[in-house]
């Protein structure tokens, strides 16, 4: 089976879309299938090339002139590999591929990674639509998919060939007790109510220090926010790190305080090392943490119940070691190999034909 991934980039910046899709291609080369990706390129592209994975650059840059281009390269890309299926990661991509498919006789698989934007809907131009969580699917089928499309696989992100063995991971030197949030600084994923909580709590547990881990375009507005606490000595902002788990293995609770969110894919990793977990209870999380028997759920946007959540755990070690090692349990269902059986499935739905 020959299979196509097209995405806007190969960034290693984070991306949970580029992290998945990555994954997959490289775990689908391993297994056997001939595998290519179409993107404007990217750190990933040395990884790639050593599962070969073949890849191809193409500008996928929302413009009339760079599209008509986009659309040329993409047909000639299409005649050279021949692919059984493209899987399309983002909107540019599926809208090129749904566009020109009448010039190849492939299956379309598109994944909703991301349903909060509203160009989402445009996924549906897909033969199957992958939905990262039943969240996802449900909004999906209300913007107007039909479920007869609908397919859901969700994320796993456990033995990634982006990132070496957990034993070879060295645990970053923090301060503890460690509170730690891995996600982009952007006001969707709950940063400043975070800071917030912990400005509520840091007086009575003096040795606490919160971490934030992660890039994003409100990363100056967090950081006026934390210098106007009372607390700021004790806020860290450690930036975008291409293996967050170094941090997560000195961590003692994780907080993931997102308003919305498809999946958490920090939420599986923080997992898989131990952390005790508090998360917003919202969207796709819910299923992540197995409906809080893997970790505490707490209202999204809620300053008071987050704090309240954490310093209930800093008070208290054996509930703390407790959601340490429920975190931990029952973590085969967020391995990525998982996530490979499933998605070749959906490709036998169009291809059946071919063994999957």
């Amino acid at each position: 089976m020959r299979v196509l991934h097209i995405l806007n980039h190969i960034q290693k910046i984070g991306n949970g879309i580029v992290n998945v899709a990555v994954d997959l291609a490289c775990l689908q080369a391993q297994a056997g299938y001939e595998v290519s990706v179409i993107s404007g390129g990217g750190e990933y592209e040395t990884l790639l090339a050593q599962y070969e994975v073949t890849h191809f650059r193409l500008n996928q840059t929302r413009s009339w002139r760079n599209l008509a281009r986009a659309a040329s390269q993409y047909r000639a890309i299409v005649q050279q590999v021949q692919p059984d299926i493209v899987h399309a990661h983002m909107m540019t991509g599926a809208v090129l591929a749904r566009s020109l498919k009448l010039w190849s006789q492939y299956g379309l698989v598109a994944t909703v990674h991301n349903e909060v934007q509203e160009s989402a809907k445009l996924m549906g131009l897909a033969d199957r639509v992958i939905a990262v969580s039943q969240a996802v699917s449900q909004s999906m089928q209300h913007r107007g998919i039909p479920p007869r499309k609908l397919r859901v696989v969700t994320n796993g992100t456990l033995e990634s060939p982006r990132v070496g063995s957990l034993t070879d991971c060295p645990p970053v030197c923090l301060q503890r007790p460690a509170i730690t949030t891995v996600a982009g600084m952007n006001s969707r994923k709950g940063i400043a109510e975070l800071i917030v909580a912990f400005e509520k709590i840091a007086l009575d547990f003096p040795e606490a220090h919160l971490y934030l881990v992660g890039h994003g375009p409100e990363k100056e507005q967090f950081q006026v926010q934390a210098r106007q606490t009372r607390v700021a000595s004790r806020i860290h902002f450690e930036g975008f790190q291409t293996d967050p788990r170094a941090y997560l293995l000195s961590t003692d609770v994780f907080v993931l305080a997102s308003h919305r969110e498809p999946f958490g894919l920090a939420i599986s990793e923080a997992r898989e090392v131990g952390c005790a977990i508090v998360a917003s209870r919202v969207d796709g999380i819910p299923e992540v943490l197995e409906q809080g028997r893997a970790g505490l759920l707490v209202p999204p946007g809620d300053s008071q119940a987050l704090a309240a959540t954490i310093a209930a755990l800093l008070k208290n070690s054996t509930q703390l070691n407790y959601w340490k090692a429920q975190a931990q349990k029952n973590l085969d269902w967020l391995n990525v190999t998982r996530v490979v059986t499933e998605t070749l499935g959906v490709y036998g739905e169009l291809k059946p034909g071919i063994p999957t």
